[in-house]
């Protein structure tokens, strides 16, 4: 991964970005607002760096936390969970299908960004697109629900600068 850019970002788009995040995560992003935050341009997307370590990049204009930021943080929206099965398969990058699927967030909507996380300890395991509903992703039997991104153990994961 090539760092073409690395700035410190500037209050007004700092604050816009925390208030974006949290409309869509709650409050487990205010503690973001005192600390330092940088923008990594890469090849692929940009990273926000908080305090030099990835939690959240941009892909398609849309802002999303990393694995290592949903892990860090703790969030609880946007999350698929999937059985003990595919977590093997998930963990090395294979797209979601639905019958691994346990549960969804009922608010997910075909090409949202989603948080993947196993059924035990509800621990991250990637980011992926939404290629479904939430409650499409829970009712089906077949077929891909979930286009992977990033996932524990990628390029990714393994940032540092």
């Amino acid at each position: 991964m090539k760092v073409k850019a690395r700035v410190q970002l500037r209050k007004n788009a700092r604050n816009k970005m925390l208030k974006d995040l949290e409309s869509a995560f709650g409050e487990e992003m205010a503690d973001l607002e005192n600390k330092t935050l940088e923008k990594v341009t890469l090849d692929e997307y940009s990273l926000i760096l908080v305090e030099g370590r990835p939690l959240m990049f941009e892909i398609e204009g849309t802002l999303f936390p990393t694995v290592r930021g949903a892990l860090e943080m703790g969030l609880q929206k946007r999350l698929v969970v999937v059985d003990k099965g595919a977590i093997r398969f998930v963990s090395n990058g294979a797209d979601i299908m639905a019958p691994g699927i346990l549960e969804a967030d009922p608010e997910i909507k075909e090409g949202d960004l989603v948080i993947i996380v196993e059924e035990t300890h509800r621990k991250p395991l990637a980011i992926g697109r939404a290629l479904m509903g939430g409650q499409q992703m829970v009712d089906a039997d077949s077929g891909k629900a979930i286009k992977s991104i990033t996932y524990v153990g990628d390029k990714l994961w393994n940032f540092e600068l």
